[in-house]
């Protein structure tokens, strides 16, 4: 972390009596895309603008480059910072927009007006520079937006729910295209938004916040599939949550209603007839046996939806009930409500939550 690009180190932040952030330490490798995950007021947003210079930490260190730049203005920390709203300059043209920085820092017209067009074509509007914001669509403004913060050359960009006002085709064009622009250039990047499938389509890593701390850092692999606490297995995905009963600790059984399960792992922190919690993604759970699928349990479908191209099937058993996804297939009609069904699954993508 001492050797990260940007470093947050034992970050807090109170308004009053109440604290907003809480001890936040993060490092960000140079050329990184990180994206802070979580809902409203968990402190997300106050990180990114302690970052940006915008609000001032109680406590902590914010480093850039190796550089200490805690108590730097915001223009002083050489930043790119895009926002929900587009914040463009309605009286100004989107080339004008792109080049205010480029002005405001005092870069010779000529070399200005070649950055411009450079960001018009990585936007792709480059026919668009002299139109005005009104008469773009709002993916549009928002790219404009995103070519005025990386006109400057910022050491690192920050990016606070840019595509939340946009509809749901637009925000996944546009993010996709985030992406590209930031591979492309190979800034350092930190992103923050809400939407979960935003974080594990583009992120390299994900923190996952809630109260004002960092639940779990990781890639998006590990955070869906590895989730570290009760909060992060609910908030990233579709969960699956069985009530069991420990039967055997140091072997790791667990009955499921009826049933017992193996675990892959003995319940050392667990003595017999001790409740647990245990979570299974929908989509590692079939109706029929598959290769690996070695632990099972029986019920009867409760619910059946058709979502397209995926169908998601409700199963009820007594005290608990579970979901799973299958594939639509026109030459096989879903089960109905009613029937019954054995629902299976590997023991080894059982997580067992923490509190």
């Amino acid at each position: 972390m001492a050797d990260a690009f940007l470093n947050i180190q034992s970050v807090k932040n109170d308004y009053g009596a109440t604290t907003v952030v809480q001890d936040f330490n993060l490092g960000v490798e140079a050329g990184e895309f990180v994206s802070f995950l979580g809902p409203s007021g968990c402190g997300k947003t106050t990180v990114l603008r302690i970052v940006a210079g915008f609000e001032t930490p109680s406590a902590g260190a914010i480093m850039v480059g190796g550089r200490d730049v805690t108590n730097l203005k915001p223009n002083q920390r050489n930043i790119g910072m895009v926002f929900q709203a587009y914040a463009l300059f309605p009286n100004l043209t989107v080339a004008q927009n792109i080049g205010f920085g480029l002005k405001v820092a005092g870069v010779p017209r000529a070399e200005a007006n070649a950055r411009v067009a450079e960001m018009l074509d990585i936007i792709r509007l480059p026919e668009f520079g002299g139109r005005y914001p009104y008469q773009l669509s709002g993916g549009q403004q928002q790219r404009v937006a995103l070519a005025r913060a990386l006109a400057p050359k910022p050491k690192l960009l920050l990016l606070d729910e840019p595509l939340s006002a946009l509809d749901a085709k637009v925000r996944v064009s546009l993010r996709e295209e985030i992406r590209s622009i930031q591979k492309k250039l190979g800034i350092t990047t930190v992103f923050v938004t809400h939407d979960q499938e935003e974080a594990l389509s583009i992120s390299d890593r994900i923190v996952v916040m809630y109260g004002g701390k960092a639940e779990q850092i990781g890639t998006p692999f590990e955070i869906y599939n590895r989730p570290a606490t009760r909060f992060v297995a609910n908030f990233v995905g579709t969960l699956n949550v069985l009530e069991g009963t420990v039967t055997d600790a140091a072997a790791g059984k667990v009955r499921v209603g009826e049933s017992e399960i193996v675990l892959k792992q003995p319940l050392s922190d667990a003595k017999a007839g001790a409740t647990l919690s245990l979570a299974l993604r929908p989509e590692a759970i079939s109706l029929g046996r598959r290769p690996g699928h070695d632990s099972s349990l029986s019920g009867l479908i409760s619910d059946v939806s058709f979502l397209g191209s995926v169908i998601r099937i409700r199963v009820d058993l007594g005290k608990n009930a579970i979901s799973l996804d299958t594939f639509n297939s026109p030459a096989t009609p879903p089960p109905t409500v009613g029937d019954k069904a054995v629902v299976n699954f590997a023991a080894s993508d059982l997580l067992v939550l923490a509190v």
